[in-house]
């Protein structure tokens, strides 16, 4: 039978992954690095309390009770080996990466600029390009300089004249070879965590560990500020920039349609989490960044009950399909174009992460054949790396990474059977 050469994909679209700076580089000193010092005994005398009933504690327990497993430290030194990192991605017929630039290298005492560091982030980006890789820039990826955070960071209108002359150095210095930033990452995660909720997986609040509903509406909405800041300052650099924020987005249902409560915690619940952030900045974005993770049912007043099965290695109910309609809904909202920024699945096994990038792959089909304008794919991540507050136990790479033996990189199967989709699709 002879195959079918209709092309769902456009030939522009891009396909590739993503990490960010404090994942994966090693050695960096930010106000993340100072937290992780400060809680990593606790994270491990409170791990099987926290996580002894998710699917692959067992396995992971013996790490999960080690202090170190929650310290980022060297990384997956990313950072000298990003040249081995790019072939990686150009063998998996990639030609887009999404990365972050370390706000603390670059500026590591304020008003001072280490021009070493921004001649390494030049090197890396004309890397990418050498290789036919479009580079994705990923201005603020939650970390900042610990002088940063003392100033009170972004709870603090005035701390965006640092936030203004950071973003000319980034647009000075790399400008000419970036065609597409994304701003601010998961700027509702940030705030959340950092002034209100505590993260599920770890128990506990993240930088900079204040509850403050007043915090947090000013961090939200300096945020918003701020990347309307970027904006203007990448418009104004270059106009033909594309430029977007990458927000988390859940894929919110009731329990029960028919069932009022549980209608209007879904209604709210989108509202806030989901849109509150673009609709503000609508006006200044050129693409919608999505990452997408979750699908959460609500039963009753904002309580959560989702299925039981099938669960990631960190417990998370796994529905890949539901970025279908976070897809649609965003076009509805906004009429731009859709960058998927982040997608992936906790899975050490490699039992699940093919399935997910196919229905993924399934759901942005849909979309875009009900006239979605869909830009690209990235997937989470390219690297196994240091996932936060859950350190190295949870494991999204494509490549494997065995920290213990000379950080040497190994590709799963799931990424040979996604490179081989790639070839296809495009």
């Amino acid at each position: 039978m002879p195959e079918d050469t209709k092309k769902t994909f456009p030939k522009d679209f891009m396909w590739g992954a993503s990490i960010s700076a404090h994942q994966v580089e090693g050695g960096n000193h930010n106000q993340w690095s100072e937290w992780e010092k400060a809680n990593a005994q606790k994270l491990a005398d409170t791990a099987e309390k926290r996580l002894g009933w998710i699917p692959v504690w067992k396995e992971i327990s013996i790490n999960a009770k080690k202090p170190e497993t929650y310290i980022s430290g060297e990384g997956v030194d990313h950072y000298h080996h990003y040249k081995e990192d790019f072939d990686i991605l150009k063998s998996l017929n990639m030609n887009a990466f999404r990365f972050s630039i370390e706000w603390s290298r670059l500026e590591p005492e304020e008003g001072q600029w280490n021009e070493a560091e921004v001649e390494h982030y030049r090197q890396y980006i004309k890397a990418l390009k050498a290789r036919g890789i479009e580079p994705v820039l990923n201005i603020w990826h939650w970390t900042h300089p610990v002088w940063f955070e003392a100033k009170g960071a972004f709870k603090r209108r005035r701390n965006l004249e640092y936030w203004d002359r950071f973003l000319k150095k980034i647009v000075n210095e790399f400008g000419q070879d970036v065609d597409t930033y994304i701003t601010i990452n998961e700027p509702n995660v940030y705030v959340a965590f950092g002034y209100f909720t505590k993260d599920t997986t770890s128990g506990m609040r993240w930088p900079p560990e204040e509850k403050s509903i007043v915090s947090l509406l000013r961090a939200y909405h300096n945020l918003i500020v701020a990347h309307k800041h970027a904006y203007k300052i990448i418009k104004k650099h270059k106009s033909t920039a594309r430029v977007g924020v990458s927000t988390q987005l859940g894929n919110i249902q009731a329990k029960d349609p028919h069932d009022f409560p549980d209608e209007i915690s879904t209604k709210i619940m989108r509202a806030i989490w989901n849109w509150s952030f673009t609709h503000r900045i609508r006006k200044q974005q050129d693409f919608v960044g999505i990452n997408y993770y979750f699908t959460n049912y609500y039963d009753g007043l904002f309580k959560l009950d989702n299925p039981k099965l099938p669960l990631s290695d960190l417990g998370w109910y796994m529905e890949p399909e539901g970025l279908y309609p976070l897809l649609l809904r965003s076009w509805a909202h906004y009429k731009k174009p859709i960058l998927v920024s982040e997608n992936g699945v906790a899975d050490m096994h490699d039992e699940y992460r093919q399935w997910w990038i196919e229905e993924t792959i399934v759901a942005m089909e849909r979309a875009m054949s009900q006239g979605v304008n869909i830009a690209g794919y990235l997937h989470w991540s390219l690297l196994d790396n240091f996932e936060w507050a859950t350190g190295y136990l949870a494991k999204f790479g494509l490549v494997t990474v065995d920290r213990e033996h000379g950080m040497k990189r190994t590709v799963r199967d799931s990424a040979k059977w996604f490179a081989e989709r790639i070839s296809k699709l495009s």
